[in-house]
C-alpha cells in the first residue's frame, strides 16, 4: 500500500530551486502565505524571509508538523501561531553574514570610511586621522549563535574582548559576564556590540544609564533588533556628539524618509541587512534539506524554538 508523500511548502522559486533535488517520497510546492493554502495538510511550511510575521495568520487553516523560519529572530511570533504548531528558527544561516556586517560597521566607524567616501564623491583627497581597531576593548553583548561568530572573526584584530551573556559562565576562551555585570564592564568599553534576542528582559537593554555610563567617543553597534535600542536615548546621545551608532537594525523600521537619525553624522545605518548576503540561500537550503530528511526519518526537527 503506497503512503503519502512528505509534502513541504516554501515561498518562492529560488528556494525552490536551491533545494532541489530532494529525497525521494517528498513533493515540493511554492505557497507564499500571501493567500489560502491550497493544501490542508502540509508537513512543512518555510515562511516567507521578509514579511512572515504578516502571513503567519494564513496557517490557521493548515494542520502541519513544522513551520520553519528563514530569520533568527522569532519575537513576536508565538502569539500568531496556531496551537499545536511546532517552529524552528534559521539558526546556523545567519551568523556569518551577520557577523561580516558587524565588523563592516565597526571597521567602517573606526576608519572613518564614510567620511573618506563622501570626500571622494565631491571629489577631494581629504587624509584624516581614525582611531584603530587594534588595541581597543571590545565588548560582545549576547553569546549566541552571532555572537560567537562576531568573536571568531575579530580574533586576528588585536583587541581586548570582553564578552557578555544573560548568565555569566567560563568556556575554552576563558570568562563571559552576566549582563548583571554591565554597570562594572561599561565604562572600560571602546566598542560594544550588542547581538541579543529581543524579549521582556532586553527590550531597550540599550538606554539612557546603558548609554550615560560609556566613555566619550565610544561606538555601539546594534544588530539585534530595533527595539533593543531605547531610539529617543540614542538620539539624545548622538546629537550631543559624545558617542558614536552603527545601526543596522533602528526602532520603528523601516526609518521614516528624513527621520533624524539619518541626519547625524556620528551615526552610520544600514537598513537591516545582516542576512542579506549570498551566505543566506545555500545555508537556508541546507538547513531546509536537514529538515526534510530528519521529518523522513522520524527524527525531532533542528532549531526548534516554539512549540504553541
Amino acid at each position: 500500500m503506497s503512503t503519502r508523500p512528505l509534502i513541504v511548502s516554501v515561498p518562492d522559486a529560488r528556494l525552490h530551486d536551491a533545494i532541489e533535488p530532494v529525497a525521494q517520497g517528498v513533493e515540493v510546492f511554492e505557497w507564499d502565505m500571501t493567500t489560502p493554502s491550497p493544501r490542508s495538510e502540509i508537513d512543512m511550511v518555510v515562511v516567507p524571509y521578509i514579511g512572515a510575521l504578516g502571513r503567519i495568520e494564513m496557517l490557521s487553516t493548515v494542520k502541519t508538523r513544522l513551520v520553519q523560519s528563514q530569520s533568527l529572530g522569532y519575537d513576536g511570533i508565538s502569539e500568531l501561531l496556531p496551537r499545536a504548531t511546532v517552529f524552528a528558527n534559521a539558526a546556523s544561516v545567519h551568523e556569518a553574514s551577520t557577523a561580516e556586517l558587524a565588523l563592516t560597521l565597526v571597521l567602517a566607524s573606526q576608519r572613518g570610511i564614510r567620511e573618506f567616501v563622501h570626500s571622494s564623491l565631491e571629489g577631494h583627497w581629504a587624509p584624516a586621522w581614525f582611531d584603530s581597531l587594534a588595541d581597543r576593548t571590545v565588548m560582545i553583548i549576547g553569546h549566541g549563535g552571532v555572537g560567537r561568530a562576531i568573536e571568531d572573526r575579530l580574533a586576528g584584530f588585536e583587541v581586548k574582548l570582553v564578552r557578555v551573556a544573560q548568565h555569566a559562565r567560563s568556556d575554552e576562551r576563558g570568562e563571559i559576564h552576566a549582563v548583571s555585570s554591565l554597570p562594572e564592564l561599561l565604562p572600560d568599553a571602546d566598542i560594544v556590540i550588542v547581538i541579543v534576542p529581543l524579549d521582556e528582559t532586553t527590550t531597550h537593554l540599550v538606554d539612557d544609564r546603558f548609554l550615560s555610563q560609556l566613555k566619550d567617543g565610544a561606538l555601539v553597534v546594534n544588530v539585534s533588533r530595533g527595539r533593543v535600542f531605547d531610539t529617543s536615548a540614542v538620539i539624545t546621545h548622538a546629537q550631543r556628539g559624545r558617542l558614536r551608532f552603527a545601526l543596522d537594525v533602528v526602532d520603528p523600521e523601516p526609518l521614516p524618509d528624513g527621520h533624524v537619525l539619518f541626519t547625524l553624522e556620528n551615526v552610520l545605518i544600514t537598513p537591516h541587512v545582516g542576512g542579506a548576503s549570498s551566505a543566506m540561500l545555500p545555508r537556508i537550503a541546507r538547513l531546509v534539506n536537514s529538515q526534510i530528511s530528519r521529518l523522513l526519518n522520524g527524527e525531532e526537527p533542528l532549531n526548534v524554538v516554539l512549540r504553541t
